[in-house]
């Protein structure tokens, strides 16, 4: 089955702290695994930044149920169950979400805070988009728009190269090999040729910093 959104991943969350130890991330996302039958390979997919999704979302659904006063932190990567979170669970609620969270005050001055913080443009990354139908975590739409913006800037470059002139592109290639760690500058181990008569040879640069061998390009 597909690896758990992290709104589905918040009531089984809670009810695994609901034996009132204090357990650590590690042990949550090992019950939620198997709670939800995940394979191997869903385990081993991964968010551009190299974190495991399934440890990111459950992560993101403990953060959200700890701004509501549910869970809270013991030390470090540890957790346990609130009274309030007890007092939940006697209700033996069908469903934990976002809009679900909005009834506890500490989670809607949450985010409140993180609105005004997104309003004054404080937070680069855009502090936790909280919207009660995202199916991602905030942490995996910000990378997969990063992501997103990154490939566009990589082909409107690629477009522009196809465009320069013959002689700007040798001396764009010698000088990217050297930034790539060939040689030590573009005046002492670069040169760019392509002149008529040349034998195909369009640069020059030194294999290392000490010259030691000369790579023709």
């Amino acid at each position: 089955m597909a690896l758990p959104n992290f709104q589905e991943i918040m009531l089984p969350l809670l009810k695994f702290a609901g034996d009132q130890k204090e357990h650590s991330f590690r042990e949550a996302v090992e019950h939620i695994a198997n709670l939800f039958k995940v394979s191997e390979e869903e385990r081993s997919e991964v968010l551009p930044s190299g974190q495991y999704i399934l440890d990111n979302r459950v992560g993101w659904a403990r953060t959200y149920l700890k701004k509501s006063g549910l869970l809270e932190t013991t030390k470090r990567s540890y957790f346990k169950i609130t009274e309030l979170g007890l007092q939940l669970l006697q209700e033996n609620p069908q469903k934990i979400d976002i809009h679900f969270l909005k009834r506890f005050p500490q989670f809607r001055e949450f985010v409140e805070a993180s609105k005004d913080r997104r309003n004054r443009k404080e937070d680069v990354i855009g502090e936790l988009e909280v919207e009660e139908n995202l199916p991602e975590t905030p942490q995996e739409l910000m990378e997969k728009a990063y992501q997103k913006i990154r490939n566009e800037l990589a082909s409107e470059l690629l477009n522009l190269v196809k465009k320069v002139s013959p002689h700007f592109f040798e001396r764009l290639v010698v000088e990217l090999l050297l930034k790539m760690g060939y040689g030590g500058s573009l005046r002492d181990a670069g040169k760019a040729i392509g002149r008529t008569r040349d034998g195909g040879i369009d640069g020059i640069i030194k294999e290392d910093k000490l010259g030691l061998d000369a790579i023709y390009i």
